[in-house]
């Protein structure tokens, strides 16, 4: 009987032993990060910091506003310019101060440089879209504006965020990958020069839009001499002509004619011709960014790869 008792206590002894370092193991996990030492409850002072909301900082504030106007504009789009360019231009000015308020309040967050970007792609896309139903004959240049402005973009994003790790920002270009790029991302009188002139040539060539050259006479036949030397002339175009000539008035052919002669093109010309250079350098840079984004993804594949033994020499066997 004596021989069992010992027998048991001596199994009680070695469980206890053995169960003593896991527990030790797990209070010190459940204390912190395994150094054993106590951590503050988060009924301790030192977690009594309130909980931020990121959707409520002014900066995001600033590109909700952007998002609302940048809509706006599109409701006006397509038949009143003036009431358009306002409140398209007021949205991308406010591009610049989301970047001051969020440097102002020290709220710089990811969620509000990808909100500022993605409203960017989208509300130049959609100005581009309406300039290749505008001018048709130029659809395809749109089309590619469009096409290179989100791929540059995207690729550039992706690199970053790959190559870089996921602290890193898109805009901590080193100037040994492309001092080009460095200097437009880390100099905000050139980052803001060149996005500025960018948008002003686009709004240039809307406004354009609505300056139409004279009407072919056969299109004003149905309306007689009177009403179409008018419209020839300079008059604009209202509802009731619209209808009169086309079945449906707001047809393309519809909305091209309402547009016609709502405004000089003396001041769409001077904007356009102003803006134009700094636009095409900005597609140029959109293209270095494209070109250097794909280069840096390249440098990577051909790392893990070259980590991963490939490629295999001819004849080896796969594991």
């Amino acid at each position: 009987m004596s021989e069992r008792i010992t027998r048991r206590q001596a199994a009680l002894a070695a469980a206890a032993a053995e169960d003593t370092p896991i527990k030790s193991v797990e209070e010190a996990s459940m204390n912190g990060n395994g150094n054993g030492q106590q951590v503050l409850s988060s009924d301790s002072p030192a977690d009594a910091s309130p909980r931020e909301n990121i959707f409520a900082f002014w900066p995001n504030i600033i590109g909700y506003s952007r998002i609302v106007l940048a809509i706006a504009s599109l409701y006006y789009m397509p038949l009143h310019p003036r009431t358009c360019s306002l409140l398209y231009s007021i949205s991308c000015l406010l591009d610049a101060l989301d970047g001051y308020a969020a440097r102002y309040f020290e709220q710089s967050t990811k969620f509000g440089a990808v909100l500022d970007m993605v409203t960017d792609r989208c509300t130049t896309s959609c100005l581009l879209v309406f300039l290749s139903s505008a001018f048709p004959r130029w659809a395809i240049v749109f089309q590619g504006l469009i096409s290179i402005d989100f791929a540059s973009h995207y690729m550039h994003m992706y690199a970053t965020l790959a190559m870089g790790g996921s602290d890193t920002s898109h805009k901590n270009v080193d100037k040994s990958r492309s001092w080009l790029l460095n200097l437009y991302y880390t100099n905000k009188t050139v980052l803001f020069t060149l996005c500025a002139l960018n948008e002003l040539f686009f709004i240039g060539l809307y406004l354009l839009s609505f300056s139409s050259p004279l009407l072919s006479p056969q299109l004003l036949e149905p309306l007689g001499d009177v009403k179409a030397s008018a419209i020839q002339t300079g008059a604009q175009v209202n509802s009731s002509v619209l209808r009169q000539l086309f079945t449906n008035p707001y047809s393309a052919g519809a909305l091209e004619m309402a547009r016609a002669n709502k405004m000089d093109s003396t001041w769409p010309w001077i904007i356009t011709g102003v803006s134009a250079p700094i636009m095409a350098l900005k597609q140029f840079l959109n293209i270095v960014q494209l070109v250097k984004a794909s280069r840096w993804l390249a440098e990577g594949d051909v790392k893990a790869r070259r980590a991963a033994g490939l490629p295999r020499k001819k004849g080896a066997k796969r594991a």
